[in-house]
């Protein structure tokens, strides 16, 4: 489907809208458009730096298993596990 038609189509649906849903919409499309100037932001030199120097760091030496860098820090999988769970 074309932009100008989706755009159309956007516009019919939210025209349907009670206040209510509209708020919500509204809001999502604005979280949206955040997201999207967030992601297009480039990297700084010293984080291009860091990602570069990684990758070449992993062509020359195996993975870090994940238990070991929990274990390093006195965690488990377990710990993690339950970490994850938690706001």
């Amino acid at each position: 489907m074309a932009a100008s038609t989706l755009e159309a189509k956007a516009h019919e649906l939210v025209g349907q809208l009670g206040p209510s849903k509209l708020a919500a919409v509204v809001q999502l499309m604005e979280v949206m458009i955040h997201d999207d100037i967030e992601d297009s932001d480039t990297l700084s030199p010293a984080e291009a730096r860091a990602i570069a120097e990684a990758d070449e760091w992993s062509k020359h030496n195996a993975p870090i298993p994940h238990e070991q860098v929990l274990a390093e820090f006195g965690l488990s999988m377990a710990d993690w596990e339950k970490m994850s769970r938690e706001p």
